[in-house]
């Protein structure tokens, strides 16, 4: 899903079954990032917690939280914006959400707005009964570098799930405490591909180039799952590592539609002129899946370009999403509303008031973050 938060991210809101318009996914395909399991390292990974919390902790503690590459912004106490406060209130109302998907999903869109008003509230979550939701809450504290959260970042390091543990060392490492990436390290010769998944996860986010080598290296390791080597593509292109574009055009090029999915957002990643590129050339690409189209249109938003707007207005201008099935239709419209939130002007902003009252819990989500997203985006008044 997160640079951003996310690995990669064809899950059920993005993820697509072949639908009417032929778009084609590989069924043995898993998405990276996600959590469940354990492995033989857990053992290790323990003793090597239990060491830096007991020795550690105390030599680093004076160290500086790790400044963010994008900036906080605080949420607003008061706005005179309708939408402005519905997005809050639909943020808000997803991280309290019955069904954990929904609070996952809820957690992934403050990551990405970088909204620190709901960090209490994340808070919270970081002792959900459920894995995923303890995992995506962990890793907010790291990204947002919430302070307050500490103590129980701290007691997620002894979390039973050998995943939110190497979340939690993340954690532990962007506020400051940069001797757990260690724990990040460890846990990549692993045989649990899930926790090697997510270590790749989050050397990726991390940002020290230094790791690219032992990237590269489980990348090319036989034993290296399809769920790793997703994640692995993804993470090098978060460190900015161009010599990944050749893996990542085969992606973009192939007859799949979630592997050009996962090739247009690791060329946004990347963010070179060659990737910016290649995504300019999905774009146009006629015969192109549209849930790609519209994917391309959101990483060129997130480089500053504005070239996906006609795709992303044609959807409403042409209401494409009438003759979908429901499920296709909730799909267009989360990456339609990711488009808007990232290209940010006006000709599209204005259809952001319809999808906040759509049906489905995941399109409303979709778009309290690109009221977000679009408002970071608005020069000040």
């Amino acid at each position: 899903m997160a640079q951003n938060h996310e690995g990669i991210q064809v899950c059920e809101d993005a993820r697509m079954n072949d639908s009417g318009n032929g778009f084609q996914n590989r069924s043995s395909t898993e998405t990276a990032g996600r959590v469940g399991g354990s492995g033989v390292v857990a053992a290790v990974l323990a003793a090597m917690l239990v060491m830096l919390m007991t020795c550690g902790c105390q030599e680093s503690a004076k160290q500086p939280a790790v400044k963010t590459s994008k900036p906080l912004t605080e949420l607003p106490k008061y706005s005179t914006s309708n939408y402005m406060n519905e997005a809050i209130r639909l943020i808000a109302s997803g991280l309290n959400d019955q069904n954990s998907h929904v609070r996952t999903k809820a957690i992934e869109v403050v990551i990405d707005t970088r909204h620190v008003g709901f960090m209490p509230k994340i808070q919270q979550l970081l002792t959900d009964r459920y894995v995923p939701v303890r995992f995506l809450a962990t890793l907010a504290v790291g990204d947002l570098g919430y302070e307050p959260a500490m103590p129980q970042i701290k007691e997620r390091l002894k979390d039973p799930d050998p995943n939110v543990k190497i979340a939690a060392a993340y954690a532990m490492a962007r506020l400051g405490h940069k001797e757990y990436e260690r724990i990040l390290r460890l846990a990549l010769p692993t045989t649990d591909q899930e926790l090697r998944a997510n270590a790749v996860l989050m050397l990726g986010k991390n940002g020290n180039r230094e790791d690219i080598s032992l990237i590269r290296g489980v990348l090319v390791d036989a034993q290296s799952s399809d769920k790793v080597t997703l994640q692995c593509i993804q993470s090098l292109a978060m460190l900015g590592d161009e010599s990944i574009y050749a893996k990542l055009w085969t992606r973009l090029i192939s007859k799949y539609g979630d592997d050009r999915l996962i090739g247009v957002q690791c060329m946004g990643a990347l963010g070179t002129p060659r990737a910016r590129d290649a995504l300019i050339l999905q774009l146009e690409d006629e015969d192109n899946f549209l849930e790609v189209k519209l994917a391309s249109a959101e990483q060129l938003g997130k480089l500053g370009s504005p070239l996906g707007e006609p795709e992303v207005l044609a959807v409403f201008e042409k209401n494409m999403t009438a003759m979908m099935g429901d499920e296709e239709a909730r799909r267009v419209k989360v990456l339609a509303a990711s488009a808007i939130g990232e290209i940010g002007t006006d000709n599209l902003t204005k259809y952001l008031p319809g999808l906040l009252k759509d049906r489905s819990v995941f399109v409303r989500l979709a778009a309290a973050k690109a009221v977000f997203r679009a408002a970071m985006k608005a020069p000040a008044s």
